[in-house]
């Protein structure tokens, strides 16, 4: 999805009672242009939760007809988006010719690589009658060694995801390993991806990874006695057997992973070269990247 971020958000983050809980950090809404989202990474305090670097809550919006997701052809290079819907479609199109249907409960993986131009919009069939639109869009980062790799798309039904019961919680284990199961969806570094649905009351401790957070979609948790409030995210230490208690009904994400070298970021672009970004800049506004098949008439202009 088309961002504007180049410049460190303001600094609202908060310190949690927790010792486990080394920062609580609320979302912030960001206008793009027709819908908002609930955006909360990257922070000044706060860049990457393992490999995700950005991760944003779209929705739950209701379009009226006529009305709906048209983000026009944009690139990325060095990083790997994920695409996950609770509710809604979107039509994805690359520019490695990708023509694919994101419905609720896919995993779309799409690798920037050397660099990829990218479109989603809304069949013309749905946007025909009103409708909903709800989902999170996150965006890995490459290693080092993978940055400048061929760019690709990997699509994952949602019959093919994992899921498994914990006592009693419901979990779908989306990219990487935990609970004992193991996602089949690529990877590039250790990744950890879990999406957990938890009724009142209900109790599950986090996997292990070297960074992990949580984001409350729905609901509310707590983890210790630090309060957890719906669309924020609590950033763990590695510190084992941490609990996580619903104070409601809960939806949320689990991700994290292992530490990764600082990377930088501006607008589209996510790199670990300064030089890289700059090149990349260049080239979008001198329109050298790649084309969409099937989309190629319009674009969004590089901010200046």
């Amino acid at each position: 999805m088309n961002i504007e971020t180049n410049r460190d958000e303001p600094d609202d983050e908060s310190s949690a009672g927790c010792d486990a809980v080394e920062l609580v950090i609320p979302s912030r809404d960001k206008d793009l242009g027709g819908f908002s989202v609930r955006r909360v990474l990257p922070t000044a305090k706060r860049k990457m939760v393992g490999p995700w670097i950005f991760f944003d809550h779209m929705g739950p919006v209701r379009f009226p007809a006529g009305q709906g997701i048209n983000v026009r052809p944009h690139p990325h290079i060095n990083l790997a988006t994920v695409t996950y819907l609770f509710e809604g479609e979107i039509l994805h199109r690359d520019s490695v010719g990708s023509v694919q249907l994101i419905r609720p409960g896919d995993i779309n993986l799409m690798v920037a690589g050397r660099g990829i131009v990218h479109s989603e919009r809304e069949r013309p069939e749905v946007t025909a009658v009103a409708h909903n639109l709800h989902g999170l869009q996150l965006w890995l980062a490459l290693p080092e060694a993978d940055e400048e790799i061929n760019p690709a798309f990997y699509h994952y039904p949602a019959a093919d995801i994992p899921s498994v019961t914990v006592e009693g919680v419901l979990l779908r284990v989306m990219m990487g390993e935990a609970y004992g199961v193991t996602s089949p969806v690529k990877t590039f570094a250790q990744t950890l991806y879990v999406e957990a649905h938890m009724q009142a009351g209900q109790a599950l401790v986090l996997p292990q990874a070297q960074e992990r957070a949580v984001y409350v979609a729905q609901g509310g948790l707590k983890a210790g006695d630090t309060h957890i409030a719906e669309h924020a995210m609590a950033v763990f230490s590695a510190e084992p057997g941490i609990v996580l208690t619903a104070l409601a009904e809960s939806r949320i994400a689990i991700i994290g992973g292992q530490t990764m070298s600082a990377r930088f970021i501006d607008w589209n672009f996510v790199s670990s070269r300064k030089d890289r970004i700059a090149q990349a800049r260049a080239d979008w506004k001198e329109q050298r990247f790649a084309a969409i098949p099937g989309d190629d008439l319009e674009f969004i202009p590089l901010p200046e």
